[in-house]
């Protein structure tokens, strides 16, 4: 009997113990399925019939069993109303829960790397949902071709022409779940290849280092200076990786000549330029720097993402590849598309209807006013410190005097703001100058936290 089965009507296994016979084994087993919560208070239990029947086994026994636990106060039983847990909770042991206690959130964050979320059209994304499934075809929800669906990839070959001066057709563009599963497929399609060494450049995200390195690939940096990533030692490395219309986290574009001789390179060389646009849309002060890949599109991956755009949480990112390459990255990624239908066919809708475009000139005129406060205001109240890379993006770098990074992030936490220091960027064998600094995300908090972020930051900063 201990291997028989009885499915309650909340889709729960009861399977009595055989130890100490066939009423014990029933009463352990149900009370054990109280205790830990598998039985919810107020549920009904099957008549003593029923389970009987189900068990194989007495109705007697069964009435014993629920007539030990009505007497243990785990089961009620009323006339008219059946045999029920008890209503009231149950109490998980106290070891589970003694030394269990959420992290304090900090009240302001003004780490980078997310947009507003509160800022996120939820009426014209819903909108965008609503069309998008009344129109789509019943096999668009089947399993679909690993590049993604073809509404989406046409829409971004578009879009990416026109706003970032990507030269790409639908059948070069690959869907992802965001950037790093992007760089995942990369690093694997590299190693594949033969390459065994990507150059990353002395600042930027340690995660995305991580991901090339367990790829196998090793991540020298390039040096840095006031021109941007210097690429001229670049050799035989089989690829580099930058962001260069708004490094991360410095802020500065590639310059010109830098762009070309990083492209000189790739063509002379045989190898590839990852090319990480993570938010090419956000500019202010100066024309919009165009993507590298316009340079050369059979030496350039395009990288791009709606992370900082839309909502990280949305996990849609892409690439567009070189012909000669996109098969094999689609092949990397799996044999089916690893992203939702749905979400892919929304973002097509919303690219195509222009709810995009106005959501971006919304948001980029949004970020432009909070941008000039925070410059505003370091410089009436802080006028040590220098305020950079603000012409474009999400985020601020303000240069700290010399030694003082780590004492502000202390004091800022003693504050309840969460801040990022350039150190937590820096590669470990950087080739640039250490400096102290801060990395200021500005567009991260909501609308109505913003004027008590700025004011806690201002209140740390020496």
């Amino acid at each position: 009997m201990a291997e028989s089965w009885a499915t309650l009507g909340v889709d729960l296994h009861l399977e009595p113990t055989g130890s100490g016979g066939l009423r014990r084994g029933l009463t352990d087993a149900l009370r054990d399925a109280v205790r830990t919560g598998r039985l919810a208070p107020g549920t009904r239990l099957p008549s003593s019939r029923s389970l009987a029947t189900d068990l194989g086994i007495a109705r007697n026994t069964v009435a014993e069993a629920y007539a030990d636990l009505v007497a243990e106060g785990w089961l009620t039983a009323r006339q008219g109303s059946g045999t029920r847990v008890t209503d009231h909770a149950v109490v998980p042991p106290a070891a589970a829960t003694r030394h269990h206690r959420e992290p304090a959130r900090p009240a302001h964050s003004l780490i980078p790397g997310t947009p507003d979320l509160a800022a996120f059209p939820r009426t014209e994304w819903l909108k965008a949902a609503r069309r998008a499934l009344a129109t789509a075809p019943f096999h668009a929800l089947d399993y679909g071709d690993p590049r993604g669906r073809p509404e989406l990839r046409t829409a971004l070959a578009g879009y990416l022409a026109r706003a970032r001066g990507v030269r790409a057709a639908p059948e070069t563009v690959v869907i992802t779940a965001g950037f790093s599963q992007a760089l995942r497929i990369l690093g694997t399609v590299l190693r594949a290849r033969g390459v065994r060494t990507v150059a990353v450049e002395s600042y930027g995200l340690a995660p995305h280092r991580a991901l090339l390195r367990d790829a196998g690939l090793a991540t020298p940096s390039l040096p840095y200076d006031e021109l941007g990533t210097d690429p001229r030692p670049l050799t035989t490395e089989g690829a580099v990786l930058l962001t260069p219309a708004h490094q991360f986290p410095m802020g500065m574009p590639l310059h010109p000549d830098r762009r070309s001789a990083v492209v000189n390179w790739a063509r002379r060389t045989g190898g590839l330029i990852l090319e990480d646009d993570y938010d090419g849309e956000f500019r202010y002060d100066r024309q919009p720097v165009g993507a590298l890949q316009g340079l050369d599109p059979d030496r350039v991956v395009y990288l791009g993402t709606a992370s900082k755009s839309l909502a990280p949480g949305l996990r849609l990112g892409w690439m567009v590849l070189p012909p000669s390459l996109a098969e094999e990255a689609a092949a990397a990624k799996g044999g089916v598309d690893t992203v939702g239908a749905l979400e892919q066919l929304t973002l097509a809708e919303f690219l195509t209807s222009g709810a995009y475009d106005r959501h971006v000139r919304s948001s980029r005129l949004r970020y432009r006013r909070r941008r000039d406060a925070l410059a505003a205001s370091v410089t009436a109240r802080a006028p040590e410190v220098t305020v950079t890379g603000i012409a474009a993006g999400l985020h601020a770098v303000l240069r700290l005097p010399p030694g003082l990074e780590q004492s502000v992030i202390q004091a800022a936490a003693w504050q309840g703001l969460a801040l990022h220091g350039l150190s937590v960027y820096r590669h470990p064998e950087a080739v640039a100058e250490q400096m102290d600094a801060l990395v200021v995300g500005y567009a991260t908090p909501p609308d109505s936290a913003w004027a008590g972020a700025l004011e806690a930051l201002c209140r740390v900063l020496p």
